[in-house]
């Protein structure tokens, strides 16, 4: 890791130095990072998407010396032991991490944090099911491993294999410490195309935590399951021009039938799906190119302008020309 990085890290915050005196929690975000609707329902705090604004993953360093209340969030989160140990409550279970250690969370798990010391680093990475890659699960199908159960269930409503949290000990392979430290590094350092990088790394991360922790038992995707990967790496690919009923004469399936499986199996329709795949490729476009809305429209498959902006809005909660 970067050393200047590492010293920042390190350094003491303003928030910090309240909860050393006070031993107290100190709000640490905007009223309008938390949900106040579906706080209120679940009696707790529940953190929602502003952290990804101009950014597909948000990193932070957990504030020392006070315990974390008890939060769920809309999102994936990672805690990496960086240095030193923490005990973190997930659903009512005790976990400790010891430096190397990582934690995943699902969108929807409950947990708090006790007080970290002066020599302990937990690093929170944040990010959303639309950067777990449909190509990525497609290539890790035949991997047999738990990591890949759980990627699964981001994006199939499988009940039966949702796991509400991986823990990953550290082992002497130090390639994900490895990994892990260059997305710090690249997060806190803003060079250029920075969040581009990021990403790639999250994809590299996430093949070799399949790679270093095995499945536990066997497990078999069923039919269904596996036809609606088949339409969802279609469009992932082919996002600007795919077709439900294209893909049901490609499948041999009637059109609504196939429109009822994947609905069941995904938990949202086809149009809807589609419309997320082309928002995501139109906001990389917005974020990385100059090139006039329009143009990126059309390129993502979308011809209808009022469409666009309303959906785009709704997605990123802003307008194309803010992220631009």
């Amino acid at each position: 890791m970067n050393t200047r990085i590492l010293n920042a890290l390190k350094q003491t915050t303003l928030i910090e130095e309240k909860q050393k005196a006070s031993h107290c929690f100190v709000e640490d975000m905007p009223p309008y990072a938390i949900n106040q609707e579906l706080s209120l329902k679940e009696h707790g705090r529940v953190l929602s998407n502003y952290f990804f604004k101009n950014k597909d993953i948000y990193i932070s360093r957990h504030n020392r010396y006070a315990d974390y209340p008890t939060h769920t969030h809309t999102f994936l989160e990672m805690n990496y032991m960086l240095q030193g140990h923490a005990t973190e409550i997930v659903d009512d279970k005790k976990i400790t991490l010891n430096t190397g250690d990582l934690l995943l969370l699902d969108e929807g798990s409950t947990h708090s944090i006790k007080a970290l010391g002066d020599n302990d680093l937990l690093i929170n990475i944040l990010f959303r099911t639309k950067n777990i890659s449909i190509n990525l699960l497609n290539d890790l199908r035949r991997s047999n491993n738990i990591f890949y159960d759980f990627l699964l269930s981001q994006v199939i409503e499988d009940s039966n294999h949702k796991r509400d949290y991986l823990v990953f000990t550290k082992k002497r392979n130090t390639e994900v410490q490895e990994t892990l430290d260059r997305i710090i590094d690249e997060y806190y350092l803003k060079r250029d195309f920075s969040n581009s990088i990021i990403k790639s790394y999250l994809s590299i991360l996430l093949v070799q935590l399949v790679r270093e922790y095995p499945l536990n038992s066997p497990h078999q995707e069923n039919k269904s399951s596996l036809l609606a990967i088949k339409v969802l790496k279609a469009i992932a690919e082919e996002y600007k021009t795919v077709s439900l009923e294209e893909l049901a004469n490609r499948y041999n399936y009637n059109k609504n039938y196939l429109s009822n499986i994947f609905k069941s199996e995904v938990g949202q329709t086809f149009s809807e799906v589609l419309t997320r795949q082309r928002l995501i490729q139109a906001h990389t476009l917005i974020a990385s190119t100059s090139l006039p809305i329009a143009t990126i429209m059309e390129q993502v498959g979308i011809k209808n302008k009022t469409f666009f902006y309303q959906k785009y809005k709704n997605y990123y909660k802003t307008l194309p020309s803010t992220d631009r």
